[in-house]
């Protein structure tokens, strides 16, 4: 992706500054996890069995791990090495825990860490053709970023998306007991997988709202969680849960920040609920979408 300076309404082209060491990127990338990711660095260089993660991180949104990869050269295998971490993880579940606990000062347990949305982040200057189409497929908890460092210091991480697929790792992976192993208990969660719990009444509802909210900035992203669906700016903005009878959107605005002149909104700052902020909305009426979409913008203007 060509990246220019303009000077006085006049492009100038950015030369790429190569990574001089795979280190380098890692040290990067770990100073700015929760910039890039919105991760919280857990520890660098964690051996265990015989094989080394770069490093290991942790969502508190979805309340699971991320490893993390760095590489520089284009022969290593994304779907073999993908799976080894992730087999290594489940196969070592109270190692891993322990690891959490010592470097955060905290106390969680096997229990409060959601395994099946764990996933594997490579990171790396480039990828072959071959190592993304290995990555063709819906139920694979890996990521691909690549990483570009330009001169004046501009670096650029842009996530590499293969087609969407129907196709799953378990009908090529015939007989793979690791691949069964992982894909047993590790889940990719898609918007199709939240669109089975609404009728067609709030699926309906939901593509037309997901359509506005797009049109709000070219850089949003969707990402689907176990629980619902995430709107992403810099961070989450809305999240949605799709039930048979409504919407359940939450907003990321803390109490008191949201202009609300008709109060539909629901303060929910201090109970437990899916989603991000403390506001919640209960969306069944169409007529109210403009309303809505007012609401959301504060939202994702606040977390851009």
């Amino acid at each position: 992706m060509p990246l220019f300076s303009n000077r006085d309404g006049e492009l100038k082209g950015l030369n790429e500054t190569p990574f001089r060491l795979e280190k380098d990127i890692q040290v990067l990338t770990e100073r700015n996890l929760n910039t890039i990711f919105g991760l919280e660095y857990v520890r660098s260089e964690f051996e265990l069995d015989g094989l080394r993660i770069d490093t290991l991180a942790f969502d508190r949104e979805s309340k699971s791990f991320v490893i993390i990869e760095y590489k520089r050269e284009k022969n290593f295998s994304v779907i073999d090495q993908g799976y080894a971490y992730l087999s290594l993880m489940l196969n070592n579940k109270a190692e891993f825990i322990l690891e959490f606990n010592e470097n955060k000062k905290e106390n969680i347990k096997r229990e409060d860490i959601d395994w099946s949305q764990s996933k594997v982040v490579f990171i790396s200057p480039s990828f072959t053709a071959y190592q993304l189409k290995a990555v063709q497929f819906r139920d694979l908890a890996f990521e691909l970023w690549k990483i570009t460092q330009y001169e004046n210091g501009l670096v650029l991480y842009n996530q590499l998306k293969p087609p969407e697929s129907t196709e799953s790792i378990n009908v090529v992976s015939g007989s793979n007991e690791v691949v069964k192993k992982v894909s047993r208990e590790i889940k990719v969660y898609d918007e199709d997988y939240h669109l089975k719990k609404g009728s067609d009444t709030t699926n309906e509802l939901y593509a037309k709202l997901k359509d506005r909210i797009l049109e709000l900035g070219d850089s949003i992203t969707i990402k689907p969680r176990k629980q619902y669906i995430g709107y992403k700016g810099r961070t989450n903005f809305c999240d949605i849960v799709i039930q048979q009878k409504k919407l359940v959107l939450s907003l990321n605005v803390r109490k008191g920040e949201l202009d609300d002149p008709k109060n539909i909104t629901r303060d929910v700052s201090n109970r437990g609920h899916w989603g991000n902020g403390d506001y919640e909305i209960h969306f069944s009426d169409e007529t109210q979408i403009n309303y809505i979409l007012d609401l959301i913008q504060q939202s994702y203007e606040k977390n851009q």
